[in-house]
């Protein structure tokens, strides 16, 4: 808070009126802004996906997200929270050391690598429910990246996994973007030479198609981050 002094406001009635005031023992405080708060911070919990695997730092997707919405007026850091490999037991884990950055809003991508190693879609449900329930606890709105299981797995696997998503977006309340590679799974020129990780322009995509999630999440704090040079659209 700024405290405002008689010498700041010169002369005159209100200057008399506030030294009133100040031999009165009252003082007048004006309150910080949100832009003097600085940025707001998104955090971006997830693993390879997140991480940017395989990318140089700006072609990953914190990097890629945070310019698009720069460009959209929004002043906010993107903290990349993705470790390459991480299962959601992972996030699970390290959850407490994600949110020490105090974040104002998060995504949470994570699931991918459950599915891939064939791991129990109960686990992975318990895990995500523990972390969307942290986050709520902890006051921090949150956008859910869904994942879809591989149908090589067969029916009764891809039923259980892909109904986490939707099921614990609805238990929370909290919006869900249902395919985190939507746009991008199935085309081979938007993946790296591994088959499983968008290259820069499969990431580009995935932040466009993303991107209004993402704003309508921001756009719901209290604190509101978006400045008066960007995109009015």
């Amino acid at each position: 808070m700024a405290v405002l002094r008689t010498g700041v406001l010169g002369t005159g009635m209100l200057g008399a009126a506030v030294a009133l005031l100040f031999a009165a023992g009252v003082t007048m405080t004006v309150p910080t802004s949100a832009a003097a708060a600085g940025p707001v911070k998104l955090l971006a919990l997830g693993d390879s996906l997140t991480a940017g695997y395989g990318l140089p730092q700006p072609q990953g997707f914190t990097s890629q997200l945070e310019a698009a919405l720069a460009a959209k007026g929004y002043q906010v850091t993107v903290i990349n929270a993705g470790v390459s490999g991480d299962t959601t037991a992972g996030g699970r884990a390290r959850l407490d050391w994600a949110l020490a950055d105090k974040p104002d809003a998060a995504i949470v991508e994570l699931g991918a690598n459950d599915m891939l190693r064939g791991l129990d879609p109960g686990q992975a449900r318990d895990n995500l429910d523990l972390i969307l329930k942290t986050l709520r606890d902890r006051k921090v709105p949150t956008l859910l990246a869904g994942m879809l299981a591989s149908p090589s797995l067969g029916k009764p696997y891809t039923d259980r996994f892909n109904a986490i998503y939707p099921d614990l977006a609805g238990k929370y309340g909290v919006p869900l973007y249902p395919f985190f590679l939507d746009g991008v799974a199935l085309d081979r020129s938007l993946i790296q030479q591994d088959g499983l990780h968008p290259n820069a322009k499969g990431v580009a995509i995935i932040v466009e198609r993303i991107l209004p999630s993402v704003t309508a999440l921001l756009d719901g704090l209290s604190r509101a981050p978006k400045t008066h040079g960007g995109d009015p659209s």
